[in-house]
């Protein structure tokens, strides 16, 4: 059944301004028929839906590049790797699909996840046996021992039920790219930085130029997209001389990166939400304060915003995501919030911000040019708000202030039901923060300290 949707407002994502008193048609199939003025748009037939949203703000829906499904807000990297099984995370990440939905993030990618967890969500979502957003998603992170998720001692090594995979050589590399390609990825992650530095502290790159450059094209020579975690500069140097497609963060690019960044037209992803929400939100009483993660991320979100900034004024292709599912980015809370610090921060316009989460991100997309736009014959994925976002881009981030989201012109359904925290993301056995000796325990002088137990 066609629906009729006249908006006060519209974003279409493909221009820099906002459209007065228009009409989206939808139809029957999900996909949008006419966008235009409502005073020229084609008049309802008989049993045709007209939706009033008159008095409201129209826009394609949000895409998030950085969102993993896997994590289940994890407090700590055990807890993506080891405690929940992964038929439990595949079940989890479902649910907190649909609070991506609800957020008005119609569409996203999953750059690296346990087992096969996200490509079968994604399935299951698009064979219509659940709802949820439009997902595009590589498998576990390829790593080296310099690379990020290599972060346990090497007597344990990275476990099979790990978010990365270990590959000792080139030839390894290539073998876990043709086996994830087998199982259906879009995508291929490769952790090109994150635990090693050098004597100066600086990031040293977990790849070789050789062996990221074999990597990638072997990657695109299969037709899937190349993303990378990338935060110091050798990292940043070798993933663009490499064609790779994603950067994700890319804290410290020096120039020599950023001229490989626009001569190989390398996308920037820089995922500020999780430094700032790190710097912001970290409580003194926790271990990322008093192991000084708080006060790195700050660090590290500053020099970033002036890297960043350098970059855009260069003409540097920008992705919005937030590194959604770690217990400082719950799924379906900060999604917008990097949308803010691209206009804050960063420099862009709110439209330019927006169009970063919309059009401008879906060639990477499964479904590519059919969504990112309310244009015709795209597919009909909108976000209805009471007020505009052009004139205060925060707006996005009250749910408050969402009217409608819309899914191949399916209303989606409300956020969905709360759920026992600590029953989907708290599996540690970790049992006391303090080491309590004899000085410690005096100095504290606990009321416990008085107490005396009674054999049983």
């Amino acid at each position: 059944m066609r629906q009729h949707i006249r908006c006060g407002k519209l974003f279409t994502g493909l221009e820099t301004e906002e459209r007065t008193d228009q009409t989206v048609i939808i139809d029957d199939e999900g996909r949008i028929a006419h966008v235009g003025a409502t005073a020229q748009a084609p008049k309802p037939r008989r049993g045709e839906v007209v939706i009033d949203h008159s008095d409201h703000f129209a826009m394609p829906g949000l895409i998030d590049s950085h969102v993993h499904l896997s994590y289940g807000n994890a407090k700590t990297s055990e807890d993506m790797d080891l405690y929940a099984s992964v038929e439990f995370r595949a079940l989890r990440g479902l649910y907190m699909a649909q609070r991506v939905l609800a957020a008005g993030v119609t569409s996203m990618i999953d750059p690296g996840n346990s087992g096969r967890v996200t490509p079968a969500i994604r399935d299951a979502i698009e064979a219509g046996l659940f709802d949820g957003p439009r997902i595009t998603t590589t498998g576990p992170y390829l790593t080296s021992r310099q690379g990020l998720t290599d972060w346990y001692p090497t007597w344990i090594g990275v476990p099979t039920t790990a978010i990365g995979t270990l590959v000792r050589s080139t030839e390894e590399a290539i073998e876990a790219i043709r086996v994830q390609v087998k199982d259906g990825v879009d995508g291929i992650k490769i952790a090109m930085d994150g635990v090693q530095t050098d004597t100066r502290g600086r990031l040293v790159a977990a790849f070789t130029q050789q062996e990221t450059a074999a990597m990638v094209t072997e990657a695109h020579r299969l037709g899937r997209f190349v993303i990378v975690h990338a935060r110091g500069a050798e990292a940043v140097l070798y993933a663009a001389r490499a064609g790779v497609d994603i950067i994700f963060h890319a804290s410290y690019m020096d120039q020599a990166g950023l001229d490989a960044v626009l001569e190989h037209g390398s996308a920037l992803c820089p995922t500020l939400t999780f430094l700032r929400n790190c710097a912001e939100f970290t409580q003194a009483d926790e271990p990322a304060f008093r192991k000084g993660r708080a006060a790195a991320s700050a660090r590290e979100y500053d020099t970033a915003c002036t890297t960043l900034r350098a970059a855009r004024e260069a003409g540097a292709p920008f992705l919005v995501g937030t590194d959604s599912g770690f217990a400082v980015t719950p799924y379906g809370e900060w999604h917008a919030r990097e949308l803010q610090i691209f206009v804050e921060d960063l420099g862009f316009s709110p439209a330019e911000a927006l169009r970063c989460a919309t059009a401008d991100s879906t060639r990477f997309l499964r479904q590519r040019d059919d969504v990112g736009a309310l244009a015709p014959s795209r597919c009909a994925d909108l976000v209805v708000l009471d007020t505009s976002p052009l004139d205060d881009i925060g707006i996005l981030l009250d749910r408050d202030r969402i009217q409608r989201v819309m899914l191949g012109g399916t209303t989606a359904e409300a956020a969905p039901r709360a759920y026992a925290e600590r029953k989907v993301s708290e599996f540690g056995f970790r049992n006391w923060d303090n080491l309590y000796t004899r000085e410690s325990v005096a100095a504290a002088a606990p009321p416990a300290k008085k107490r005396r137990l009674r054999a049983v």
